[in-house]
């Protein structure tokens, strides 16, 4: 707010310097909202690029060099960068989906490597998310909920998640919550920021 006068930055180096922005957020503002040419990469993107592209059934974790295989693909003008941008994502989501792609109705089913290869099961070399249940991530997300369910969302720190089983980890989540500033810290209370 105070850095930008009240205008959602433009600059996609100006949106990455902002608390919580990422390559997938900032390039997407930068597009959708302004029309500039940008990859905008996401799970579903990266799925029809290396299905379509490389012939492979899942594709690798992600990394800066999807920034760098989109940017390929995209065609020159800006206007239709951004319809390019919004088809590969919904291409990803309706048709190419992770379990169960829909390679009759595919609309570039002509020229997809692992369609034409046969559908090969190519492997997942993708990392799995640890499960949530007492998990690091619970315990940010239930300090957040219990703060936004408190009266003025504030109340004592001690108060918070008192019976969460593991109190290491507890203020373990609370520390993260306040180093990316979701979470304030005030007089022996914490809040939510206002």
């Amino acid at each position: 707010m105070e850095r930008h006068g009240g205008t959602v930055p433009r600059d996609v180096g100006a949106l990455l310097a902002l608390s919580g922005i990422g390559d997938y957020t900032a390039r997407a503002v930068a597009v959708f909202s302004y029309g500039d040419r940008h990859p905008v990469v996401d799970t579903n993107t990266r799925r029809v690029i290396a299905r379509a592209v490389d012939g492979r059934a899942q594709p690798d974790a992600p990394a800066k060099k999807d920034l760098e295989r989109m940017t390929q693909l995209l065609p020159e003008g800006v206007a239709e960068s951004a319809v390019f941008n919004a088809a590969m994502m919904e291409l990803g989501a309706v048709i190419c989906t992770a379990r169960a792609p829909r390679c009759e109705i595919c609309p570039i089913a002509a020229s997809c490597a692992w369609l034409q290869a046969g559908r090969p099961d190519t492997g997942d070399t993708r990392r799995r998310q640890a499960k949530y249940e007492g998990s690091d991530r619970q315990a940010r997300g239930g300090v957040l909920r219990a703060l936004r369910h408190a009266e003025g969302h504030r109340m004592p720190a001690d108060a918070v998640l008192a019976d969460w089983p593991d109190t290491a980890q507890r203020d373990r989540a609370i520390d993260s919550l306040i180093g990316d500033g979701l979470v304030e810290a005030v007089d022996g209370l914490l809040r939510l920021p206002v």
